[in-house]
């Protein structure tokens, strides 16, 4: 493969990142070809010992995902973080989605749970003295407090469990790339 051929597939995988990060990511590629070149290497040669460059767009498109979810714990670089993941191979994508469609939707469960739980304590809370005679109007008031309560620790540990959750994605995605470095470092022993 040629040198052009290889950094325009690197360039093609990486779309959709800052166009600054794609450029800085293409010059670095260019400077290993520059001192393949200058070693006397063919441009094949050094293309063959950085990889398949669509591989290499994974791993590094993986790599800022993870990067983005550490800088802003939100729902969108979460999604990001798990997607970039589940990127990374096609066996992990047929290990992992089960079981992260079956936690997502759990969690999601619990989080629809707790905001029916919250809707129900207001609606004790608001129309229970109205509708509830021969009990005293302060404890169904309270009983719709503390359906409330009940459900914000719902929505809490969903919470904490869906940071975990996605933290824990972002050490395996980690892991997954530290494995596959090796595989994708330039040797140097075809000089």
């Amino acid at each position: 493969m040629s040198r052009q051929a290889f950094i325009s597939r690197l360039r093609l995988g990486l779309s959709g990142l800052p166009p600054q990060v794609i450029n800085d990511i293409a010059a670095d590629y260019e400077a290993h070809f520059d001192e393949g070149a200058a070693a006397g290497r063919s441009e094949a040669e050094i293309a063959a010992a950085l990889g398949d460059p669509d591989r290499l767009a994974r791993e590094l498109r993986a790599e800022a995902s993870l990067k983005n979810w550490e800088a802003q714990r939100n729902p969108s670089a979460a999604a990001g973080a798990i997607f970039a993941i589940l990127g990374l191979g096609a066996i992990d994508l047929l290990v992992l989605l089960p079981i992260l469609m079956s936690i997502g939707g759990t969690l999601f469960g619990f989080a629809i749970a707790a905001l029916a739980c919250f809707a129900a304590g207001a609606v004790v809370f608001v129309a229970g003295p109205v509708f509830v005679h021969g009990l005293p109007i302060a404890a169904v008031m309270m009983a719709g407090l503390g359906i409330m309560a009940l459900a914000t620790f719902i929505g809490s540990l969903t919470t904490l469990v869906t940071i975990g959750f996605v933290n824990a994605l972002v050490w395996y995605g980690r892991l997954h790339m530290r494995v596959l470095k090796p595989a994708l470092e330039p040797t140097g022993s075809a000089a």
